[in-house]
């Protein structure tokens, strides 16, 4: 392998938008994520709605133009 052509490779954490933080191994010191198995609603069994109103509004913008 050629030396100093790869991306430093070392410990790194991960946080989440609802505060949880673990360690990993990354070439990034830091990842920030919207959404972790600590708060998604498929492993806490809770529902909540994640920006559903942004998303609706985009589609009826984008396939109202299609329809005229």
């Amino acid at each position: 392998m050629k030396s100093d052509i790869h991306p430093k490779y070392g410990p790194a954490k991960v946080i989440c938008a609802c505060g949880e933080v673990w360690d990993i191994k990354s070439t990034r010191p830091e990842i920030h994520v919207g959404i972790c198995a600590k708060c998604h609603p498929f492993f806490t069994g809770k529902q909540k709605f994640v920006d559903t109103a942004g998303r609706i509004d985009k589609f009826n913008r984008r396939y109202k133009k299609a329809a005229q």
